[in-house]
Parts: C-alpha cells; sequence; structure tokens
C-alpha cells in the first residue's frame, strides 16, 4: 500500500472528476479529475531540477495555486517539503537554509533572499508566472506517485525555539494522513463542502488543515492570496466552512455587512492558532447565530484536539476535546504526576498526529519527547472533569500574534544589538485584533534612547509579524534573586496597554 498522502488525496477523488478542486479569483484552476496531470507536471519539473527522493525542496512564496501545485509536487516526488514564512528577512532565511540544505529555494520575486549555496532556485508568482510555472508547462506531465512508507517524512515545519534557533519539526506521511481523517470525521466534511482559504499555505492551520481537508474531502476549496474582510464577507454565501485566526474573526466585525446575510450558506465557523476571546466569541453569536468552534493544535503536531461538532457543545475559551487516536494529559510536580481535573499544569500529547521530532536536533528532540512518546507541549492548561481541555498560558514564554509563533528569545538578540540598548525583555500581553501583541521593554543606557532607532533596527532585522507594536522605555525590570528578569511581573504592568488602561 502507498502510504504516500498524494495517493491518498487522490484516491478519494473518484466520481468527482467534473467538479473544480481549486478556485482562485473566482475562476476554476482545475477540476478533480484535471488535478493528477497538473501535479504531474510540476513533478516532472522538480524531476528536471534534479529532484530525488528525500531532498529538501523550500517553498518561500504567497498563496497561490502554483504553490499548492509545488507542494504536492515535492510529495509526490518522495521529496520533503519546506514551506518558510514569505516574510523572513534574507538573514533569517539563510538559518534556515543551512539547517535544512534544500536542494531547490522556490520563491516569489518579491521575497528576501539570501545569496547562498541553494543548487537550484525557481520563482512563483501568485499571478501563476514564475520560472517554475513556466518549465512545468512546456512538459509531459509524470503522473506517478513515489510509493512511501507511512513513516517517511512529507514535510518539515521550522519552529523556533526558545534559544532562537530554528527547529525543524519533521512530519511524517502517517502524522499527516491521521491528522486529516480525524478532522473529516470530527468536523463532518463531505464532498458537498466548499471551504473558504484565506489561510496562509505555509503554516500548518493553512497548508494541514484547510487545503488537506479539500483534496480528503473531495470538497471544492476558494483560495485566496490573503485575507482581506470585504472580500471575505463577498465570498462567504458561496462557500459552507470558513477558517481563520481570531485577527480574521475581529476584522470581520468590524464592518456592518457581517451578519445573518453573509452567513446564510455557511456550516461551521472554526478558529484556532491563537486564543479567541470568549467577548469575540459572544459577538459574533450574537451577530450571525453562529457559535465558533475552536481548537487546539501546533506544528509538532497539527491539530490535536477540538470542540464538538455540535454547536451547544462548543464552550469559548475551551479547545474541547483530544481527536481520536491522541492522548493528552496534564502533568506538575516532582516527580512528575497526572494532574486531577481542574488543576493547572504542563501539557503533554502522544498519538499518530505527533511528528517524530526535530531536523538534526537529536538532543531537542530527547528533550521534548519522553521515553513514553509524550511530547513536552510547552502550554499550560487543564481538564474538567470530563476531559474538555483549556489552554491556560504557555510555560516558556511563547507569543502567538495573529496567528504566528512569536518567541521572545529571538528578537531579544536583535534588539540587544541597538546602540543605548542595555537589557531588553520581550513580552505578549492581550490585543485586541491580535490575540496578543508584542511589547518591547527596554533598559536604555543613555538618556537619548529614542524608540524610533529600535523600531527602525525592527524594521530592517525582524519580519514584520514579529516587530513590536509597542515599546516601553524603563529604569529597571524586576528580577529574582538570580538576576533574572520577571517577565510576569512586566506582563501585569503592561496587561492594559492596548485596551488604553496602562
Amino acid at each position: 500500500m502507498n502510504a504516500n498522502l498524494v495517493a491518498v488525496f487522490l484516491a478519494r477523488h473518484a466520481g468527482h472528476e467534473a467538479k473544480p478542486a481549486w478556485l482562485w479569483q473566482e475562476e476554476t484552476v482545475c477540476t478533480f479529475g484535471e488535478l493528477p496531470a497538473a501535479i504531474g507536471r510540476y513533478r516532472a519539473a522538480l524531476a528536471e531540477l534534479g529532484v530525488k527522493r528525500g531532498d529538501r525542496v523550500m517553498i518561500k512564496a504567497e498563496n497561490s495555486p502554483g504553490f499548492a501545485l509545488t507542494y504536492l509536487a515535492v510529495l509526490a516526488s518522495g521529496a520533503i517539503a519546506v514551506p518558510v514564512n514569505p516574510a523572513y528577512t534574507a538573514s533569517e532565511l539563510a538559518l534556515l537554509i543551512e539547517d535544512a540544505e534544500p536542494v531547490l529555494l522556490v520563491h516569489g520575486s518579491a521575497t528576501a533572499v539570501p545569496d547562498g549555496d541553494v543548487p537550484a532556485r525557481m520563482t512563483l508568482e501568485p499571478d501563476g508566472s514564475g520560472s517554475l510555472p513556466a518549465l512545468a508547462a512546456g512538459l509531459e506531465p509524470d503522473l506517478r506517485v513515489k510509493v512511501m512508507a507511512e513513516t517517511d517524512f512529507a514535510a518539515i515545519l521550522f519552529t523556533s525555539g526558545t534559544t532562537g534557533r530554528p527547529k525543524g519539526a519533521m512530519l511524517m506521511h502517517r502524522n499527516l494522513s491521521s491528522n486529516v481523517a480525524a478532522l473529516f470525521e470530527a468536523w463532518r466534511f463531505s464532498d458537498a463542502d466548499r471551504i473558504l482559504h484565506s489561510l496562509p499555505l505555509f503554516h500548518a492551520h493553512g497548508l494541514f488543515v484547510a487545503l488537506h481537508l479539500g483534496l480528503y474531502s473531495a470538497a471544492t476549496v476558494h483560495l485566496m492570496g490573503k485575507f482581506d474582510a470585504a472580500r471575505v464577507i463577498a465570498l462567504l454565501p458561496t462557500v459552507s466552512v470558513f477558517m481563520g485566526v481570531p485577527t480574521f474573526y475581529t476584522r470581520l466585525l468590524e464592518r456592518a455587512d457581517f451578519g445573518l446575510e453573509a452567513v446564510r450558506s455557511i456550516r461551521l465557523m472554526i478558529c484556532g492558532s491563537a486564543p479567541l476571546l470568549p467577548s469575540v466569541f459572544a459577538e459574533i453569536e450574537a451577530r450571525t447565530g453562529h457559535r465558533i468552534l475552536e481548537r487546539y493544535g501546533m506544528t509538532e503536531a497539527a491539530m490535536i484536539t477540538s470542540n464538538p461538532y455540535a454547536p451547544e457543545g462548543r464552550i469559548p475559551g475551551t479547545v474541547g476535546y483530544p481527536l481520536p487516536g491522541v492522548e493528552l494529559r496534564v502533568v506538575g510536580g516532582d516527580p512528575r504526576v497526572e494532574l486531577p481535573a481542574g488543576e493547572v499544569g504542563e501539557i503533554e500529547i502522544k498519538g499518530p498526529n505527533l511528528c517524530a521530532g526535530y531536523w538534526r536536533r537529536p538532543e531537542a528532540t530527547a528533550e521534548a519527547i519522553g521515553p513514553d512518546g509524550f511530547f513536552v507541549t510547552g502550554d499550560t492548561g487543564f481538564k474538567d472533569e470530563t476531559g474538555r481541555v483549556t489552554i491556560a498560558g504557555r510555560s516558556k514564554d511563547l507569543i502567538i500574534s495573529g496567528g504566528f509563533n512569536i518567541y521572545p528569545a529571538e528578537l531579544e538578540m536583535v534588539l540587544a544589538e541597538v546602540d543605548g540598548v542595555t537589557d531588553v525583555a520581550i513580552i505578549g500581553v492581550p490585543h485586541p485584533d491580535f490575540g496578543e501583541g508584542v511589547v518591547a521593554v527596554v533598559m536604555a543606557g543613555r538618556p537619548d534612547l529614542q524608540p524610533a532607532a529600535i523600531e527602525a533596527v525592527a524594521r530592517e532585522k525582524l519580519a514584520r509579524f514579529k516587530q513590536p507594536k509597542a515599546i516601553r522605555i524603563v529604569p529597571d525590570f524586576p528580577r529574582n534573586a538570580m538576576g533574572k528578569v520577571l517577565k510576569a511581573e512586566l506582563r501585569k504592568q503592561f496587561a492594559g496597554l492596548f485596551s488604553g488602561e496602562e
């Protein structure tokens, strides 16, 4: 049996050959019957470029049908897809290239790429142009799908550690196929669904959830280049499912035309990648009659838990129950033991969705995955008497802003280089649009240091989503007896910064 995820998808399209697989700018890209040949042309292009089984192909591009075809062709070739954020600077990307050693970098011409030793580079633009689509268009499709075992790697997604050094989560074909199958059942997908997809394809939410569910369900995916509230509202009446991050929903609520008429054909609205404020949940229900389905996932394991499909079972502020096959425990104490219901501890998980570890990071893998196979998520939370999970926070100071993971240590290293900065602490505090907003709390070594100097370095060295939304210069930090900055105290001090209560 071929466990290749592409083979799993294509086997489920029989009887749907005439149905649109993807729409782009309201036009059909290809039908499910045309999809194998479309993938096959890109597979042939990859072969021309020397891509072989086990090679890494890095994709740094904006959303487009070409991105999706490149990703599927990489998997069909037996290679490993490495999607990365197109907002990364050249210096940020250079670290990932050094680690992953891709044989091919596929990128948009507008994205920053470093000078470096990548054997091949091809361009891919949102409008369908670029050297890779041009090469693929002139080739006969290679319809073969490489036979892969369940434990062969399909993708590497990078997630920085608290040291700021990138770590690549190694996702196997089994991880991705088992997860999409579990979501298909939990969220009651069918070939009658139409998915509005405005999430980034480089992210697990956009790639492993939204795109995969469309392919697994033989459901049409209406792909957007990026989220745009006005366009989403115009398209909502044509679809049955919408997935987003909290920022998307707060943007929709800003518009008067987001109401019952806009969601008349919607059966399910899903939210994740960051905490959704209960007040936003309540306002959406009041405006649309829909109770948002919140779930919990992470790069290393895709989706882990979900609130129930039945609307009355969806409780704001909770992330529901573990998906079938997934074990979740809350532990604490010394020695570590599983905690009783209602008690907050560290969340650990185990299941077929869990990655094999971190690419070329055996120490980090051993630290994260214990001898019993449970993965330390870095999140804290608790379960109630029924097993429903609530996330309380993060044990590693991780910030999630607009659905993106931001690791303070990385930003602190960059901003500490600013002339006049003697120390810096990066914290996340509640933000009405982004879930959390990044705040740089800085100790100045000279009285004339201005926030503008810090902002300039952040713009140069950091992707936009990582840049601080506020900078505060303070005389000193609260510290413990060992001199460690007490970030919890800083978070309390600036908790009302974005609500006008500072």
